[in-house]
């Protein structure tokens, strides 16, 4: 079969949904899946919701079905789906029946091999019990570890002759690739239900399927640890605080060097207030890009200033966060050194050489281990544990490019409660009865 795109609508809200649906069609869209969060969100009525918009095009139903085969698919069948997914972990029993339903109410089958270990092997078993198509499909949290679904594409289009649906992170810049690795059936979402004008972004898509030659984007990429500085740069701090469940703030330090942003490792410093040697000797130490993270006891007198500042350029720093004191704010300010600190006092202390570096510390409440990523704007400072920094940079950026949507669907309404449906969503309480 030609190369087709399928438009993944995983979203919360049918109203959404819907409205961006209308923009990937404009855009040239003929496949339509009404994602699983939208299902579990709105059931089967968001099915019934895409046939009625859109009744000449092809719907899919994402069910992920697990057990009891015959009565989802039948049920989505009469929804108005055209495809509907099983997971390819169910049992062979539910696939089967999966199958039988789909040939008695005109239903693709689409088995979905996410999860599976044997994937190679569950797509050939797929082709011998009549699968329409199976689904190669990097889980989102596989993609915000950096993992991309190619590899799959090649080992399973070796050995069956069905069409594949791969689904996974896919942008206008790796939809080539995939169609060229043997993939039939191009699952997108976020690369287009995140951008502020789907249609555009469903017209490079199709374009980079057609033509086989990639259409640049500077978002809906997810990256691997070479760069990690690179991401960290294009989010803000509360992006990366939403990515870490709303954590990793370092309480009351903040910028004290406005429109400066600071991104690098943490080099650790622990000093006794107002010490400033082991601060200075740290700048030798450091490697360049490396951001200084001092524990200064929370007080004063300081242990930054100018020359420290002037020095930490000359190194190629990355900037410098303090739990204590800085001076000569003004001075720091011109040279454009990024600086946060708990104080800002004038008097300095003494070099007396207590402390040590490169060990945990604990700064704003949090602990900082070397080689933590922190990351500095207006906002404040946060702290991203090394081990994980792969993944919360591509979570925040997830974060910032469904922002962008949603600040677009807010123009065109008239707020954000209503475009979030608030109200749907808040925390429903359940108050006990009386006795």
């Amino acid at each position: 079969m030609k190369p087709v795109l399928q438009v993944a609508l995983d979203f919360l809200e049918l109203k959404r949904a819907i409205q961006v649906a209308h923009e990937a069609v404009r855009g040239g869209a003929t496949w339509i899946e009404a994602g699983t969060p939208l299902i579990k969100s709105a059931g089967l009525d968001a099915v019934r919701a895409l046939r009625k918009e859109f009744p000449k095009l092809r719907i899919v139903a994402d069910l992920k079905t697990m057990d009891a085969g015959r009565v989802e698919m039948e049920s989505a069948a009469k929804a108005g789906a055209n495809v509907a997914t099983v997971l390819g972990a169910a049992s062979e029993s539910t696939i089967r029946e999966c199958v039988e339903a789909g040939r008695n109410y005109g239903l693709d089958i689409m088995v979905d091999l996410i999860g599976v270990r044997d994937y190679v092997e569950l797509a050939a078993k797929c082709q011998e019990w009549g699968v329409h198509h199976v689904g190669i499909h990097v889980a989102i949290d596989e993609q915000m570890e950096g993992m991309d679904p190619l590899e799959r594409v090649r080992r399973v289009r070796g050995r069956i002759g069905i069409p594949i649906a791969v689904a996974g992170g896919l942008n206008s810049e790796s939809v080539a690739d995939v169609v060229k690795a043997g993939a039939d059936v191009i699952v997108v979402g976020g690369a287009i239900t995140k951008s502020a004008d789907a249609e555009k972004a469903t017209r490079d898509i199709l374009r980079a399927i057609d033509s086989g030659e990639k259409v640049e984007t500077q978002l809906y990429k997810r990256y691997t640890g070479d760069a990690i500085r690179e991401i960290l740069r294009q989010v803000s701090t509360p992006n990366i605080s939403d990515a870490m469940h709303r954590t990793g703030h370092l309480e009351e330090i903040p910028c004290v060097t406005p429109g400066r942003k600071l991104v690098g490792p943490a080099f650790t410093v622990r000093t006794y207030p107002g010490d400033w040697a082991k601060p200075v000797e740290a700048i030798e130490f450091a490697k360049p890009g490396d951001v200084l993270v001092i524990d200064a006891g929370s007080k004063g007198p300081a242990v930054w200033g100018e020359l420290a500042s002037e020095s930490a350029l000359q190194r190629k720093i990355a900037g410098v966060v303090i739990d204590g004191a800085i001076r000569d704010i003004e001075d720091i300010r011109k040279l454009g050194f990024p600086g946060f600190a708990r104080l800002v006092t004038p008097t300095a202390g003494e070099p007396k050489g207590f402390g040590e570096m490169g060990v945990p510390i604990k700064v704003g409440g949090l602990e900082v281990a070397p080689g933590d990523w922190i990351v500095g704007d207006e906002n404040g400072v946060v702290r991203i544990p090394r081990m994980k920094a792969v993944e919360v940079a591509n979570r925040a950026m997830d974060v910032l490019e469904k922002e962008n949507r949603l600040r677009k669907e807010i123009r065109a309404s008239s707020g954000l409660a209503e475009v979030s449906e608030l109200l749907k969503w808040e925390k429903q309480v359940v108050q006990p009865k009386a006795e």
